[in-house]
């Protein structure tokens, strides 16, 4: 019985600490908009397994990316408040990290997507 409130214990850390980046993180609820529309996608183009495979794939890669980038920048705020060049930089690079995979995640989008729209406009 402890193991089983343990593991709901971590699951409620982990709702919690979902919940707090969507409501307080823009760029978070941003991406999770997006996420939803990428979803309504599939459903109304049909889209086949392999094409959902990438799509849902790209769809986690970025919101567990977007995550991290959060908790580490709320981590390095709480070991310097100050402001350090070298901690903005660090910032910089995480929130570059989040840029490329979310253009990477797009450019797969459009390829799976194009098709689809362009039947739908033709």
């Amino acid at each position: 019985m402890q193991r089983g409130k343990r593991i709901i214990r971590s699951f409620r850390a982990a709702f919690h600490g979902f919940w707090h980046v969507l409501r307080y993180e823009s760029s978070f609820k941003y991406m999770c908009v997006v996420a939803v529309l990428v979803l309504g996608g599939m459903l109304y183009f049909g889209t086949s397994r392999q094409e959902n495979v990438a799509l849902l794939t790209m769809i986690f890669a970025v919101l567990a990316l977007e995550l991290m980038n959060t908790a580490f920048e709320r981590f390095l705020d709480f070991l310097n408040p100050e402001h350090d060049e070298r901690i903005r930089i660090i910032k910089d690079v995480l929130a570059a990290i989040v840029l490329v995979v979310s253009c990477g995640a797009a450019v797969i989008g459009a390829v799976i997507f194009f098709p689809h729209i362009q039947v739908l406009v033709m």
